[in-house]
Order: structure tokens, then sequence, then C-alpha cells
């Protein structure tokens, strides 16, 4: 059952809680069952293994990579991560690539004390680098982000600073949450491959 506003509505869950891949199975699987079947999915992964906190893209990048889907695309691992310096230039390969693409955005973020190991699930764009005051372009029809560490207050510093246990265990839960869900929407829809270069 669909509840009404739940699409509206951003899931936020703490990467400890118990049923945490459930929850998020569950709210991904809902976002990507709204996908056009003509439209393509495209995984795009914000982040630079230079900084343990900001890692958290590439690091689901890297995961998802293991599966080596036919049924989506994906940009930004740790072996070439999307980041500030190529975030322009990826975007408009992907829009050369794939006609109409449905953007996932992953990113890592800063937030409250009492946030710090949440995992968030909206729809609209992730905004990479705002954390950080880059001005950088909004990301996904979707998003996905995981609060690494405090914000306010030395953004870079605190970046720097952040457990990786901490960011790796929220990479695996994304990633896995997120590859169930595809799996799950894709049984009942053929989504279109990419052009060839």
């Amino acid at each position: 059952m669909k509840l009404p506003g739940m699409k509206e509505t951003p899931l936020k869950v703490l990467y400890t809680e118990p049923n945490i891949t459930g929850l998020l199975i569950n709210r991904m699987t809902y976002l990507l069952d709204t996908v056009s079947p003509d439209r393509r999915i495209v995984v795009v992964c914000v982040g630079t293994d230079r900084s343990t906190g900001d890692s958290l893209g590439p690091l689901v990048g890297t995961s998802l990579g293991k599966y080596r889907s036919p049924f989506f695309d994906l940009y930004g691992t740790l072996e070439e991560p999307v980041h500030a310096m190529n975030l322009d230039d990826t975007l408009i390969e992907i829009n050369k690539r794939v006609r109409k693409p449905f953007i996932v955005g992953i990113d890592a973020c800063l937030g409250q004390a009492a946030s710090v190991g949440c995992i968030q699930v909206g729809t609209g764009p992730v905004r990479p680098g705002a954390g950080v005051n880059k001005d950088l372009p909004p990301v996904g029809d979707i998003h996905i982000t995981g609060i690494v560490n405090v914000g306010g207050f030395m953004e870079y510093f605190v970046l720097q600073n952040t457990r990786l246990h901490l960011v790796m265990r929220m990479a695996d839960i994304i990633a896995h949450s997120l590859f169930s869900s595809i799996m799950k929407c894709t049984r009942t829809a053929t989504y279109p491959a990419a052009t060839p270069d």
C-alpha cells in the first residue's frame, strides 16, 4: 500500500537500526517504482577517497560495481571518483550517453550531532559541496545521503577526521539496499540500455 505523502517525506534512519536494510529497500523501491520504463537508472556516487568523511560515495560506487549489473549505469568509484573537479563533465557525459536518465545521487553530508550515522532517502537532488560551501550542480532525481559527522565548524577538518568504520558500514548498507531495490523494480520492467560510445 502506498501511503499519501510517503514519496514527499524523506526517510531518515540510523545505520544501527535493526531493520535498516528493510526500511531502505522499501523506500527506495517505492521511489524507483515511479520511474518510467523508457528511462534508464544512473547511479552517481559523489565524493573523493582523499577524505575519510567524503569517501562514502566512492565506497558505495565500488560496492555497487562488484555486482556488474546491466540494469543501471554507475559513476563514481574509488578508482574513478566523481568530485568537484569533474562533476560538471560527468553530468554532461551522462546526458550524452543516456536518453532521459533517472539519476540516483549519493553523497556524504554533515549534520547535527544527534543525526550522525543516519542515512537519508528522498526525492530531489543531492547538493554536493554544500557542507563545505562549494557551489556545485545538484545531482539526482532522488538522493541518498549519509550523515558522516557534525557540521557547522571547520568542515574540511571534520571530514578528514571522520571514522572510517562508520563510513564503510553506511556505504555497505546503502549499496546493498539500493541494489536490492533496483533488482525488485527491474523484475517487472525492462529498462533501456545506454547508448554505446
